[in-house]
């Protein structure tokens, strides 16, 4: 009987950093969500450093896991060769690079739709029109999701001013907060969050913070406005699926992370439903409207975000 037949999918999944940390936090819950629908059978690592990350992988592979999945921006040409040597498994990894036939399919966190939004928001918020950003590293994948959020507060202020700053960390709170701390001192009164740490500096400080990823509000009801939300079910159910009917094979499957497949959206303003002015308010539904139906597209821009002078 193929592999691909058995009821349960044996899943298993590799992560450079812990699972709470926001960006691997949506891979691990789609996947903990077919888990407890009784379709897999989930295994993984946590806090893999990228020296160990190809061992574990061909561990999972020889472990008789059907579909592997995980980050790989670091170790491409590593996880890429591990791929080549087990055609017999899916491979669906966070990364950089195009498909590799036969196995080995791609994703990425496109959610600069909702960015785009939330930015809106922030520009509408700001009242000093000084916003700070903080970002892990300036790679394509951070890049493209702060451009269309600057690209949004510019839409409702087009004197925003910005101060960017990247932490060279994907998870280093106290860093991000400092970092946060210094844009707050140079006036920066709402803060993009892109990493953890950013909410708490604003805060301690009583400033606005924009969230990425993940929808922080209910830590921090005073301090975030908004999020842009990424939802990885529609990607690890269609992974799943196709590794279950033997259908799996090297491609891109971004474009689930988009709004039209709600693989993103824009959080609702919860605690700051009254508190967003309600043209701002109009001029974001109408602007998530457009872009749902493909009169808006969001510009998709991968180089460096650089300060305002």
């Amino acid at each position: 009987m193929p592999v691909w037949a058995q009821a349960k999918l044996k899943v298993a999944a590799i992560y450079t950093v812990p699972v709470e940390q926001q960006w691997v936090s949506r891979i691990h819950k789609a996947l903990n969500e077919a888990k407890a629908r009784g379709e897999i059978d989930y295994v993984f690592s946590e806090n893999t450093a990228n020296a160990d990350y190809e061992r574990v992988m061909r561990q999972y592979a020889e472990g008789g896991n059907t579909l592997i999945l995980g980050e790989v921006f670091g170790v491409e040409a590593a996880a890429r060769k591990v791929a080549k040597d087990y055609p017999k498994a899916s491979f669906l990894m966070g990364s950089s690079g195009k498909p590799q036939a036969p196995n080995f399919s791609v994703f990425d966190n496109y959610i600069q739709e909702p960015a785009y939004l939330s930015g809106m928001v922030a520009g509408g918020m700001s009242k000093g029109g000084h916003i700070g950003m903080v970002g892990g590293y300036p790679i394509p994948e951070v890049n493209r999701l702060m451009h269309a959020f600057m690209l949004g507060a510019k839409e409702i202020n087009p004197k925003v001013k910005f101060t960017v700053s990247f932490i060279g960390s994907w998870f280093d709170p106290p860093k991000a907060k400092e970092a946060a701390f210094a844009m707050i001192d140079k006036g920066a009164d709402v803060l993009y969050a892109e990493r953890f740490g950013v909410s708490d500096a604003a805060k301690e400080k009583g400033k606005l913070a924009i969230g990425n990823v993940i929808n922080t509000q209910p830590q921090y009801p005073d301090t975030v406005v908004a999020s842009a939300l990424w939802n990885m079910e529609p990607t690890v159910d269609l992974a799943i699926k196709k590794a279950k009917s033997g259908q799996f094979k090297g491609e891109d499957y971004g474009p689930y992370s988009m709004m039209k497949f709600k693989g993103s959206e824009l959080a609702p303003l919860g605690t700051f439903e009254s508190k967003v002015p309600a043209e701002v308010v109009a001029k974001v539904k109408a602007k998530q409207a457009a872009i749902l139906s493909g009169a808006f597209k969001v510009p998709v821009v991968e180089t460096e975000p650089k300060s305002s002078n």
